[in-house]
């Protein structure tokens, strides 16, 4: 399938420095082996194409579910469905570890409490702010 039975863009693409360092990374291993450009950009094609026929699976797969997000298990099911069998248990794991990163990560203060003022205090606040924006609307002369 190539990108444009998805109605394919011609700009999409991964980023060479990152997938020369993935590349050179997996290297390290084999002394004096080095990786052709043209074959890293075949292989960013590659990528492409194959996160495009999962994303295109799974969106299908959603939208049968009526959902209007893809949700892991609809990514977990396209690679089944399209015999990707092997690639499940690594998304299980990678999906097991992010959701136990999100868990311990810090909850991030809304404004309303980052203020440090009691939600009295906050409403009394807007009403004087109201209060003040109202009286200089109306103490303006008109034009």
């Amino acid at each position: 399938m190539s990108d444009r039975e998805f109605g394919g863009n011609d700009d999409l693409s991964l980023p060479k420095a990152t997938v020369q360092k993935i590349v050179t990374e997996i290297l390290q291993s084999e002394p004096g082996m080095t990786f052709a450009k043209d074959s890293r950009d075949l292989l960013i094609e590659c990528c492409v194409e194959f996160i495009t026929l999962v994303s295109s699976e799974a969106n299908e797969i959603a939208e049968k579910d009526a959902k209007k997000t893809i949700a892991f298990e609809h990514v977990q099911k396209a690679l089944e469905e399209l015999d990707f069998h092997d690639y499940v248990p690594a998304i299980l794991e990678v999906a097991a570890d992010y959701k136990e990163t999100q868990k311990n990560r810090e909850k991030k203060q809304t404004k309303i409490e980052q203020s440090g003022m009691t939600e009295e205090e906050l409403i009394r606040a807007q009403e004087e702010l109201f209060r003040n924006a109202t009286n200089k609307f109306h103490s303006e002369p008109t034009s």
